[in-house]
């Protein structure tokens, strides 16, 4: 099955379209790089052919490379995964070095067929990479299409000649936004940036990219890299100004990543060695940090989870079967506070009619308020139309009538987290709705199945669990009671994936999954601080390891007023099977002092009057004073990991989880967990199942029984299996 389509006008321009057979977006295949160097040679070739435009057959241009490929290369050498990869590499870097000489005399720098890049739409990873090797791109001018280089984001780095090409094109200074932050942007930002050449409408893409070849020159066939006294914008490694950049780029990379992220520092190391050398050995360095970054389980386990597992729960991995498209068409939003409107901007941004529904119509209109407000500030990025604006905000209908759900599919109950007044509204609104609308909680930690028990419907009862703020988490946690039935799980998956977010789907129980992780992580933080081990310590730890928030930074942006409640609400369900040891003392000491957080700018931190962090608070060590004798650090380390993975482990031996995917995309999507490390599963497979179980007996010896390894970590550590061995099906996997 082709997927490149060649043909050649009436004025001898080769045309090589990208059009996958049976896909939405372009991804870069084994057989489509074969077919791809098959037909350039063909063009090349070709006397009556004066020059070649590639571009694609679809919407956009593409998405970037099918991993299946990198797969099959690692695997082809067998004994030798590292030389199949190398190998495999350098094939693509030969065809794209093939692409951008087109049968140039090197001696002479003549001859060259012009080649074109005619850029549909959006265009990714090797989906840049090849029009990077062209000698002129032109990209349609649509501000939806998104345009760079992602793969930073996914635990590898632009191995296709992108990081060196930008880098050589831009210099490092300029490239390294794009290269270290995986930044993608609209057709004109990237022409500003100076890395598309023309910017078109997609009526007249081909007809200008036609006129370019047909009045190219030899001299504009030529790369700058590859002219004589090619010179580094910004300066290379040995040059002043470009021994600061360079030096600067590690200094950020490191402060950045803290050295868990091993993908920035291979790809610095990469770009680095690379520039004081020839192009085409540049070639070879970036294909050897590739390998070495590719053969880090670190990158196998973030692609696996932040691309492969990911993008498979957002097209529907656990949705149950058999069950019609339940797409939602107007949703009913109980409660105008933050979750409330937040949820109603997202649902209103998918295009669906929102009824936001309070007790007073002013709290209601302070709802569609904030939508309002997020509207303005994507105005003022020019992210969002007028129009659009317009068009969101006519969706949202603030009331304090119960009577305007009526016509509703779905309802989200968003109001404080009391049962009594939770039951007390389930009942209002299904006194009103439909016999088959849906109804959904956003609890973070009420049980599921008691709440229902407020329904005349339990089986179309369910939790779908937004994390705050909802407009920027990617993550929602669906949870089903013991009597929820497949078309209310169908209805949560399907109006998750209109409102463009990742869901996992999990079992009832206390705190659910998320919680149920996050809550021991700052539990053991407040602890350490009781305990007399320095702050400083503790949120260190945690940024070494990979979090975005150490506990005691969490604690204060989630407010610690809410911790109070939570561990009240907790010591009452659970009476004397309350741990003894935690650090309940610490958020209650906090609370009674009103330092609140972030919302009372005062918390565990010191903020100024504009709300930005200025340190930690010093009151900390006169209350609870720092020990001189301190833990070791790695220690440190263990205790705040482990109480999070112990408790994902648990929730799968429990049943709670039921798909180890959604464990560690919803660990990482939801609080953060270590994205370097695939998630909390991934993290145990990497560290090695017997060397966890080895930790965990040690620390409980010292720490008390909540560092006990679970039986099933236990039975398998013993058994020499991990956890993608043995729970990812193979129809699962990548």
């Amino acid at each position: 099955m082709s997927e490149f389509n060649y043909s050649v006008d009436s004025d001898g321009i080769g045309i090589i379209s990208w059009d996958v057979p049976n896909k939405s977006m372009n991804v870069m295949s084994l057989d489509g790089l074969i077919q791809l160097d098959e037909l350039f040679d063909k063009a090349i070739s070709d006397n009556n052919v004066k020059g070649i435009i590639i571009t694609s057959g679809k919407t956009d241009f593409a998405g970037g490379m099918d991993l299946n490929v990198l797969a099959d290369m690692k695997s082809a050498q067998g004994v030798n995964p590292a030389q199949g990869l190398f190998d495999g590499v350098m094939r693509i870097h030969k065809l794209l070095r093939k692409i951008e000489l087109a049968g140039m005399d090197f001696k002479t720098k003549k001859g060259a067929k012009p080649v074109a890049a005619a850029i549909t739409g959006t265009a990714a990873g090797i989906g840049l990479e090849l029009p990077l090797a062209c000698h002129r791109i032109f990209a349609v001018d649509n501000k939806k299409a998104k345009i760079g280089l992602p793969e930073i984001l996914v635990g590898i780095f632009p191995g296709a000649g992108g990081a060196t090409r930008l880098v050589r094109k831009l210099g490092a200074m300029n490239a390294a936004p794009f290269l270290l932050e995986g930044k993608l942007l609209s057709p004109s930002k990237m022409k500003s940036a100076g890395i598309i050449d023309e910017l078109t409408e997609s009526e007249n893409l081909i007809a200008d990219a036609k006129s370019w070849i047909l009045q190219a020159k030899d001299s504009d066939c030529v790369k700058p890299w590859d002219e004589k006294g090619y010179k580094m914008p910004g300066g290379a490694p040995y040059h002043p100004a470009g021994f600061m950049t360079f030096a600067g780029a590690s200094v950020m990379v490191n402060a950045k990543t803290q050295g868990a992220f091993p993908a920035a520092k291979a790809l610095l190391s990469a770009v680095y060695e690379g520039a004081q050398v020839p192009f085409d050995t540049a070639l070879k360095i970036e294909a050897r940090w590739f390998t070495n970054i590719l053969m880090n389980p670190s990158s196998g386990a973030m692609m696996r989870s932040l691309f492969i597992n990911k993008e498979a729960l957002e097209k529907g991995a656990v949705r149950p079967k058999n069950i019609p498209d339940q797409q939602v068409k107007k949703v009913g939003v109980l409660g105008a506070g933050m979750m409330g409107a937040g949820i109603s901007y997202v649902s209103a941004m998918a295009g669906i009619e929102v009824i936001l529904l309070d007790m007073k119509k002013e709290d209601a209109e302070k709802g569609k308020a904030h939508a309002e407000n997020l509207l303005n500030i994507g105005i003022k990025r020019k992210k969002i139309t007028e129009e659009k604006k317009l068009t969101v905000l006519n969706l949202i209908k603030p009331t304090i009538e119960f009577t305007d759900l009526g016509e509703c599919d779905l309802i989200v109950e968003a109001v404080f987290e009391d049962p009594a007044i939770k039951a007390e509204v389930t009942k209002k609104a299904e006194a009103v709705i439909g016999k088959d609308c849906i109804f959904a909680t956003n609890t973070s930690t009420l049980p599921i199945t008691s709440l229902a028990s407020a329904s005349v419907r339990p089986e179309q009862f369910i939790g779908i669990h937004f994390f705050s703020p909802v407009d920027k988490m990617l993550l929602v946690e669906i949870i089903k009671g013991n009597a929820t039935g497949d078309k209310a799980v169908a209805k949560a998956l399907d109006y998750v994936q209109q409102i463009k977010k990742t869901p996992i789907v999990v079992n009832d129980a206390r705190f659910f999954f998320a919680n149920r992780c996050i809550i021991p992580y700052v539990n053991e933080g407040a602890m350490m601080v009781a305990e007399g081990i320095a702050p400083a310590s503790i949120e260190n730890a945690a940024k070494q390891l990979g979090f975005p928030l150490g506990p005691l930074q969490l604690t204060d942006e989630t407010s610690i007023d809410l911790g109070v409640k939570i561990i009240k609400a907790t010591q009452a369900a659970m009476g004397n099977e309350y741990p003894k040891k935690n650090g309940d003392e610490v958020s209650f000491k906090l609370f009674d002092e009103g330092r609140l957080g972030r919302k009372t700018n005062a918390g565990f931190y010191e903020y100024d009057d504009k709300g930005k962090r200025t340190g930690l608070w010093t009151g900390l060590s006169k209350i609870w004073p720092t020990k001189e004798t301190q833990p070791d650090f790695e220690e440190i380390k263990n205790r705040l990991i482990l109480s999070q993975v112990l408790e994902a482990i648990k929730a799968l031996e429990e049943g709670v989880l039921e798909d180890i995917r959604e464990g560690d995309v919803g660990a990482i999507l939801g609080w953060g967990f270590a994205p370097w490390s695939g998630g909390p599963f991934g993290w145990t497979d990497i560290k090695g199942l017997k060397n966890v179980v080895e930790i965990c007996n040690k620390l409980s010896l010292k720490e008390g029984k909540r560092f006990l390894p679970p039986k099933l970590l236990t039975e398998m550590a013993n058994n020499n299996e991990n956890f993608y061995g043995k729970y990812l099906k193979k129809d699962d996997a990548a």
